[in-house]
């Protein structure tokens, strides 16, 4: 399991006790947090060019999961704080189509408002099932809501004509 945005843990924390000793969660945060016993925890900008390249060395593999709970700043101009979010989504989810394994999971905290088309579109070409969720523990007043998508279809596989010889 990946976790980006992981400050202050709380991801982290429920993954490391889902995964078991078996498992592996790396989080990784642009601010400092305390670190998660079980888990991976580094501080870096995942927009960084290095940062996706480290979260890969210490995957050292596919993630059944990857969890994007990072939000910029907010501005207090709606249009522009939507733009920034769907921004860090979509890196964030270029980065969950290169880690995840066939059947995985990717989910991304967005603002209601709506996530941009090109963002569902893509989501409902990769993965079987895409949906909206507002966490119980999410304040009833807050725009904050995640996009869940499932089944995670793979890599697509190079056609005859795009294969090299």
């Amino acid at each position: 399991m990946v976790d980006l945005g992981a400050a202050p843990g709380g991801w982290t924390q429920i993954a490391v006790e889902r995964v078991g000793p078996k498992g592996k969660v790396v989080g990784m945060d642009i601010l400092e947090y305390d670190p998660v016993p079980g888990a991976i925890c580094m501080q870096g900008d995942f927009l960084a060019d290095d940062s996706p390249d480290r979260l890969k060395q210490a995957l050292e593999g596919l993630a059944d999961v990857v969890v994007s709970d990072m939000a910029a700043p907010t501005t207090g101009h709606p249009p522009t704080d939507h733009l920034r979010i769907i921004g860090l989504v979509e890196v964030a989810l270029h980065f969950a189509m290169e880690v995840l394994a066939p059947g995985g999971t990717f989910v991304a905290k967005v603002f209601q408002g709506g996530t941009e088309k090109t963002l569902l579109d893509t989501l409902k070409k990769n993965f079987a099932t895409v949906r909206h969720a507002k966490p119980p523990a999410s304040r009833k007043e807050s725009a904050e809501t995640y996009v869940v998508a499932t089944g995670f279809k793979g890599a697509a596989a190079p056609s005859g004509d795009d294969a090299e010889d």
